[in-house]
C-alpha cells in the first residue's frame, strides 16, 4: 500500500464524487489530499505542488480536459511519467479500458465502488508502481 503520508490528487468535476473519494481516502488513513475539478486544473496542481503529488485518482469524464487526456499528458511529461495514476470511472466499455491500459494507467476502478474496492485497487497500484 502507499504510505499514508502520500500526497494524493483527487480529480473529478462532481463535488459529491470528490467528497466521497476523499472520505474513503481519509478513512483508509491518507492525510495529504488535494483536489481539482478537471484535468486542466489537475495538471496545474501537479506542476505547482510542493511537496509533489505522489498519486492521482481521477475521473474519466470531465469538461476542459478528461481523465484520459490528463493521463496521456502525465505520461508524456518526464517529470510525471511514472506517477501512479488510478482511473475512477463508470466507463467499462472494452475499448475504453484498452485505451487506458495503452496509456499506462496504473489502476482502474469502476463506479459505483466501495472503500474496500478502492483500497484493493490502491494496493494493486502500489505494487504495480513499485
Amino acid at each position: 500500500m502507499f504510505s499514508l503520508n502520500t500526497k494524493v490528487l483527487v480529480v473529478d468535476d462532481m463535488l459529491t464524487m470528490r467528497k466521497i473519494v476523499i472520505k474513503h481516502l481519509k478513512d483508509l488513513g491518507f492525510t495529504d489530499i488535494v483536489e481539482a475539478v478537471d484535468g486542466k486544473q489537475a495538471y496545474s496542481v501537479l506542476e505547482a505542488a510542493s511537496p509533489p503529488v505522489q498519486l492521482v485518482v481521477s475521473d474519466w469524464n470531465m469538461p476542459n480536459c478528461t481523465g484520459i487526456e490528463l493521463l496521456k499528458k502525465v505520461r508524456h511529461d518526464a517529470r510525471f511519467a511514472k506517477l501512479p495514476f488510478v482511473m475512477l470511472t463508470a466507463e467499462a466499455e472494452a475499448h475504453q479500458v484498452k485505451e487506458a491500459l495503452e496509456a499506462r494507467v496504473t489502476g482502474y476502478v469502476l463506479k459505483p465502488f466501495t472503500k474496500e474496492t478502492l483500497q484493493q485497487k490502491l494496493e494493486a497500484a502500489a505494487k504495480a508502481a513499485a
